[in-house]
């Protein structure tokens, strides 16, 4: 996984993302609602990205101290603008956790760990860094997710489903819901606009040319033969140390 190219696409995209990111402030929102304690002294929020999650704990949470981190050093304006309290660390988080020796009440994480390469291992960490009685609250993305863009490319991140996660991290007791998102649009140009707006297009490195264009377009019409659609399946895991 290239994570410089992640970082330069989400940084070139971030004025945009607000408007585009439909599907994450949705999935953002609910993922609150698995929380029934409001209180957390510490706080980590991984992937902040332009604030969506941030806003919400914000106005939701009571906190001493919360940190916020993104591997775009650009996110700090918009994070600042929420609650200028609230502490920016720019950073792969990967390397972030490596290096920490902080405990937290609460970790979150909105729409970030489908870029993550060691997953598994990741959330081990995550919950090693837990305080006792401390939450790790997080929403990512099952195989169904952009189902449409893997049949036309081929392409797609190493997501997991509900069955691969409730089997992996059974140590750990956790919550696990999911639920399928299906947006429409008018052509399949306007889903390659929503993606690269989203700042989501970093599993390609190379710049398609009018060739590609022309055969992502024809494979799109003939996978959705009436009305191009594009498929998000959000997965919200909440893990609770003992």
């Amino acid at each position: 996984m290239n994570k410089e190219l992640i970082r330069k696409r989400f940084a070139r995209n971030l004025d945009s993302y607000s408007d585009n990111a439909k599907i994450q402030k949705v999935m953002a929102e609910r993922l609150f609602s698995f929380l029934e304690k409001k209180e957390f002294s510490k706080v980590l929020e991984i992937g902040c990205g332009t604030g969506f999650l941030t806003e919400i704990a914000a106005r939701k949470l009571e906190f001493n101290s919360y940190i916020a981190n993104d591997i775009v050093n650009e996110c700090e304006d918009y994070i600042k603008e929420i609650n200028p309290n609230i502490q920016f660390i720019c950073d792969d988080i990967e390397n972030f956790i490596n290096e920490s020796q902080e405990k937290y009440d609460l970790i979150v994480s909105n729409a970030a760990f489908q870029w993550v390469e060691n997953f598994e291992g990741f959330i081990k960490q995550l919950y090693e860094m837990l305080n006792p009685n401390g939450v790790l609250l997080f929403s990512t993305f099952g195989k169904e997710n952009y189902r449409e863009i893997y049949h036309v490319i081929g392409e797609s991140l190493n997501y997991y489903s509900t069955m691969e996660l409730k089997d992996i991290f059974s140590e750990f007791n956790p919550k696990i819901e999911e639920e399928i998102r299906i947006m429409a649009f008018k052509t399949p140009i306007d889903i390659l606009k929503h993606i690269k707006n989203t700042g989501v297009n970093s599993i390609e490195a190379h710049s398609w040319t009018k060739s590609d264009m022309q055969r992502f377009e024809n494979g799109y019409n003939n996978f959705c033969a009436k009305n191009p659609t594009l498929t998000y399946n959000p997965i919200y895991v909440l893990i609770q140390k003992a």
